[in-house]
């Protein structure tokens, strides 16, 4: 088996970034993604600093930042009555503090910067229109199964296919993901169009009664990133779907019109039902495992989806070195380090929804009496267990 290639079910940021690592270690790759191109949709997303940890760690550093906006701030707002809670600095005593940046990026700029990372090193092939259907292990032997395709000798596999992931429903079998309730609506539009009054240099949230709104600018500036999320109780998962703005208006009726002004501004919006998955313990099975959504799919609340994966992909590659490719024995530590963190996020994706995202009435009072009254250090204090690393040493 050692001269056989480590496959990787799904070319996304996870999938990527795995074969990076891996091959930064002297591993050959095979990615294989279902689509027929390699590319990332959606829009906007938010990069702490444990992600830029991890750019560093596979070599893209200066790549990533050059594609990056660097925000001032995070700013939380009530969407009732249009009052500033809290604000957590994001300048020079942050990145003082974490070593690193918190920044906002396109999907697809930062799924480019790992892409062409990939296509110049010599030990990664990628292979687009390829699904990874299931696979065969037979003691040391693992058949990697393509739909429509040629089955694959490999070495590993690593389930990097997202949500639905094919490896995982052979790997845990746990059934379709946990349907949130939860919609989200998305929607760019050129930064002109911003009302100036909130042309922040924030990555800005309005928390209302089961709704919010997010923005902020992306694209050096050229475009704002619109997210407006409605806890309707939807029990249908549904991804990438256009509506018109009336249905997006739905649920957001109450709050103030200085952010409600933000709907009326978005064009061509798109509708994506959140899910997630409860944490699990095995992600991985004899030469097998999981990576990224495909073993630890979370609520978007906690700006941490993309980062996990990153972080996954850099402790994968890591256990690999330390284990001398010993490949069971990679992917049993692999598992054993990244399973608790990545469950508190999960978890604390859940929460931070409930209690600082949507609630109302009381709640909503003490999110504002508790939150308005922590410093920038104290917010970095509470902060340190997440960007303080890559995972590593969690």
């Amino acid at each position: 088996m050692k001269n056989l290639p480590i496959v990787i079910a799904g070319g996304g940021i996870g999938g990527l970034a795995a074969a990076l690592g891996l091959a930064r270690k002297g591993l050959a790759c095979v990615v294989l993604e279902r689509s027929a191109n390699l590319g990332e949709i959606g829009a906007g997303i938010q990069i702490g600093p444990n992600a830029f940890h991890c750019f560093d760690a596979l070599g893209v550093g200066d790549e990533a930042r050059a594609c990056a906006v660097y925000i001032d701030s995070l700013r939380l707002m009530d969407a009732l009555n249009g009052e500033a809670i809290a604000t957590i600095p994001l300048g020079d005593a942050f990145r003082q503090r974490f070593s690193n940046p918190y920044a906002v990026v396109h999907r697809a700029d930062l799924h480019g910067v790992l892409l062409d990372a990939c296509r110049a090193n010599a030990l990664i092939e990628l292979r687009t229109s390829h699904e990874v259907s299931g696979y065969l292990q037979q003691g040391d032997r693992l058949r990697v199964d393509c739909a429509g395709g040629e089955p694959i000798d490999a070495s590993a596999l690593i389930g990097a296919d997202g949500l639905h992931s094919n490896v995982r429903r052979q790997l845990v079998g746990d059934g379709p993901p946990r349907v949130s309730g939860h919609t989200t609506y998305r929607s760019v539009i050129p930064s002109e169009k911003m009302p100036e009054e909130i042309r922040w240099n924030s990555a800005t949230l309005w928390a209302g009664p089961k709704c919010h709104i997010v923005h902020y600018p992306l694209k050096g500036w050229k475009l704002f990133n619109l997210v407006v999320t409605y806890h309707n109780d939807v029990t249908e998962a549904v991804a990438g779907v256009a509506v018109d703005k009336q249905e997006v208006q739905r649920g957001f009726e109450h709050i103030a019109p200085r952010a409600r002004q933000i709907i009326e501004i978005g064009e061509d919006w798109k509708l994506w039902v959140l899910c997630d998955r409860d944490p699990i313990l095995g992600w991985n099975e004899g030469r097998v495992a999981l990576l990224g959504d495909a073993a630890h799919p979370m609520l978007q609340y906690f700006a941490q989806g993309a980062c996990m994966a990153l972080e996954d992909a850099v402790c994968l590659a890591h256990m690999f070195e330390r284990h001398d490719n010993a490949v069971e024995n990679a992917l049993d530590a692999y598992t054993r380090q990244r399973r608790v963190r990545t469950a508190r996020v999960q978890l604390d994706s859940r929460l931070i929804g409930d209690y600082i995202y949507h609630p109302h009435g009381a709640a909503a009072e003490v999110r504002n009496h508790v939150m308005s009254g922590f410093s920038p250090e104290q917010w970095y204090d509470r902060l340190e267990w997440l960007y303080g690393g890559t995972g590593l040493d969690s």
